[in-house]
């Protein structure tokens, strides 16, 4: 019987907020499974996931919407770090750290124009990790 496999990768976001492709990362991690589930995870406070489309302003609408809906002004409770920082702690009520897609033949299941991304909205913490958890079918 086979178990689990799980990986944890190192993504750069920056310093400002970014929703950041991972896909490629995702594919390369079952490549040469069968079928299964692929879970990802995001073990922190103040980023989720995403599957949305990429690269036709998707991506960018999804910041704005972000924005719009938790603003970086001083009403948040939580204060510490660069203003509006509370709003980061509230993301992923919205933007969940998890998501978890089929894996058919090694190949991610996603539709034609589904990506998994990283959405960051943090800029005091510009380095992120990414759990890769492979369950087989």
């Amino acid at each position: 019987m086979r178990r689990m496999r799980s990986d944890l990768i190192t993504v750069q976001t920056g310093s400002r907020p970014t929703v950041r492709d991972i896909t490629g990362e995702a594919q390369q991690f079952v490549s040469g499974e069968n079928d299964g589930l692929l879970h990802v995870f995001v073990p922190h406070a103040t980023a989720g996931l995403a599957i949305i489309e990429t690269g036709s302003g998707s991506d960018d609408d999804l910041l704005s919407a972000l924005s719009d809906l938790l603003p970086t002004t001083d009403r948040w409770r939580h204060r510490h770090g660069s203003p509006g920082h509370g709003r980061d702690h509230v993301l992923p009520a919205f933007v969940p750290p998890y998501a978890t897609v089929p894996v058919l033949g090694g190949r991610l299941a996603l539709g034609t124009w589904q990506s998994i991304c990283l959405v960051d909205t943090n800029g005091d913490n510009p380095t992120r990790q990414v759990r890769f958890s492979f369950l087989p079918g």
